[in-house]
């Protein structure tokens, strides 16, 4: 380990950054660079605080404590942008990948942040970042979702500040550690948390927003906002017992909702909610085997999920349609994506040798551990829900069931990149379920759990060998059928809907009719005062200026002239004068007495003469 900290997220700003100005060789380099120099810094940085920056006297912003939670969460997430990059290299867009930089760059200053406001700062640059991934979509409705996903994450952001003002106001402290499990601010703060995790009443905004992104953006939505959501409960709300009940709930609660979903994406997006609440469930439950299940369970859905996206995303991209019922018979023209979307079936299932297994079934050991027996039953009960959905319902109905009509939509795998996205996907679930030790030295607790006993193996059979019974002996009733399912999303959905309207009608009339009131009373008195004071100004000041203009002119040119021809003048003749006057005073100037002598006596009888004159 070295001291040398460069924070992975500032890697990929400057990698958003920097994508508009190179060439495309060198735009492919940084897509797939990038990540691995940020997985790289991770391996070599010493545990610690790094990147602490003094804030208002005894106040720290840490943007780098490093420990075994935090450095397994950047792990997953650098894994998971690279996947998503090389998954989206065919598309030429600039701006997607700039925003899926962001997203990532956001999410590993969430998971690094030692502090409250570091956590605020980045929390919303994901909501915004990972919206742009929703506005860039060419759905027809993407902008009304996106929309829609602003709203319900800036009201969570809200949550989130006020919680943060109200702790720091009462213990004056921003550092973010083990929070108190009561308390108005703490407990606002869990609220904000809880609806990035997705926890039902506020998870339908993931059904509603992550379906309707991009192709390749929602392999970023599915890995990170809910994951980032899941290690700040981890962290700050651990042995919280009321996340137990809600865990359970999530997890049945997404199954249930995929019974009846025909879009393709939503129902993997409500899987998403199952699988987040076994992490939800651990992080309530609390125990070193529970924390280190929610957190394994987060790394491999995060990869497992991806893959399961990537697959769908491919079958929409290559035929256009995104509903089961508009599928069937694809595995014949996609046959690698069939094969790679089923390593994240099998993965998401708890099939032994895959991810899922060896992560799920340590969070249900944790709550046989604890003695809660009815959670990990439930938990099963919602495994054994996800295998029958996303491992035998999704592929039948999209790769077999009917035929595909190949000249009315000819069909083939995606591009290679696209492949090999899902290809390395594919090989880590796999790489993890075959090497669990791996991920397992990688957690926050030492490990002391083997997920290969006979029991577990031959345990996870029964329970997906029942489950493919039962479907394919329910085949018919499973059809998938035109339907629209409401979820929660209705409320807030009709309450958007009303305050558009109300900003749209009452509020626009409102400010139409006072900017014509104020343009009546004000604006069109003021032109017209204007026009007067002009006017006034044209022919009054500025008349009067011009013409003390034109006299000074003319004064400057008098008194030049009389300056040249009367002061000068007279000024270049007196000189001369006194020059003849002294020449005829040299010619006086004779030297001899008898002259002066009358001269002297002429004067005095000029003077006698003058004052009997006048006196």
């Amino acid at each position: 380990m070295i001291d040398l900290w460069i924070h992975p997220g500032l890697l990929f700003f400057l990698a958003a950054a920097a994508l508009p100005f190179v060439k495309e060789t060198w735009k492919v380099a940084i897509k797939l660079g990038v990540p691995v120099l940020g997985f790289l810094t991770l391996l070599l940085v010493s545990h610690g605080d790094h990147g602490v920056l003094p804030l208002m006297g005894q106040q720290e912003m840490v943007f780098g404590r490093i420990d075994k939670l935090s450095l397994v969460f950047g792990y997953v997430i650098t894994i998971a942008t690279l996947i998503g990059m090389v998954f989206s290299l065919h598309v030429k867009k600039n701006h997607e990948h700039m925003a899926g930089f962001v997203y990532a760059g956001s999410a590993l200053g969430t998971v690094f942040a030692g502090d409250f406001l570091t956590i605020f700062l980045f929390w919303e640059a994901m909501a915004f970042s990972s919206a742009l991934l929703i506005f860039y979509a060419q759905w027809r409705n993407a902008a009304e979702v996106g929309m829609r996903y602003l709203y319900v994450h800036i009201f969570g952001g809200l949550l989130l500040l006020a919680g943060i003002f109200i702790y720091v106001a009462d213990t004056g402290s921003i550092a973010f550690n083990a929070l108190p499990h009561e308390g108005l601010g703490p407990m606002l703060i869990l609220a904000g948390f809880l609806l990035n995790a997705a926890v039902p009443p506020f998870s339908a905004w993931l059904p509603d927003a992550y379906p309707e992104s991009t192709i390749t953006g929602v392999v970023f939505m599915s890995a990170l906002t809910t994951k980032t959501a899941v290690y700040v409960l981890l962290r700050g709300f651990s042995g919280m017992e009321f996340l137990v009940p809600l865990g359970v709930f999530m997890a049945l609660y997404g199954v249930v909702y995929a019974v009846i979903e025909n879009d393709i994406r939503r129902l993997l997006a409500y899987h998403i909610i199952s699988q987040v609440g076994y992490m939800v469930a651990a992080a309530g439950m609390g125990s070193e085997m529970a924390v280190n299940g929610a957190t394994s369970h987060a790394f491999a859905h995060i990869l497992y999920k991806g893959l399961l996206m990537m697959g769908m995303s491919s079958v929409i991209l290559m035929t256009g349609k995104r509903k089961l019922t508009e599928l069937g018979g694809l595995y014949k023209y996609m046959p690698w994506t069939f094969m790679l979307y089923m390593v994240g079936g099998f993965a998401i299932s708890g099939f032994p040798f895959f991810s899922g297994f060896v992560s799920k079934s340590m969070v249900i050991s944790a709550a046989i551990d604890l003695d809660r027996p009815w959670v990990s039953m439930l938990l099963t009960l919602a495994s054994a829900g996800t295998f029958l959905h996303t491992g035998l319902k999704l592929p039948y109905y999209v790769f077999f069931w009917k035929d595909w009509d190949q000249k009315k939509i000819e069909v083939k795998d995606p591009p290679k990149n696209m492949l090999w996205g899902m290809g390395l996907a594919a090989f880590a679930c796999t790489f993890i379920g075959v090497v669990p030790g791996a991920l397992y030295q990688a957690l926050p607790f030492e490990v002391d759990y083997h997920p290969y006993t006979w029991g577990h193996v031959v345990g996870a059979y029964q329970i997906l060998l029942l489950t493919a019974v039962g479907f394919f002996m329910l085949l018919k009733k499973l059809d998938p059928e035109e339907l629209i399912s409401l979820d929660t999303d209705w409320s807030y959905r009709k309450a958007i809907r009303g305050f558009n309207w109300f900003i749209k009608k009452p509020v626009v009339a409102y400010e139409n009719y006072v900017t014509e009131v104020y343009k009546r009373l004000i604006i069109e008195p003021a032109k017209k005062l204007s026009r007067i004071g002009w006017t006034i100004d044209t022919w009054v000041f500025d008349g009067l200026v011009n013409a003390s203009g034109w006299a000074t002119l003319l004064e400057s040119k008098i008194s030049e002239m009389f300056d040249m021809h009367v002061i000068d003048g007279a000024l270049n003749k007196v000189p001369s004068s006194i020059a003849k006057s002294a020449k005829r005073l040299r010619k006086l100037q004779t030297g001899r007495t008898q002259n002066y002598i009358m001269a002297m006596v002429c004067g005095l009888v000029l003077f006698a003469i003058v004052s009997l004159i006048y006196y």
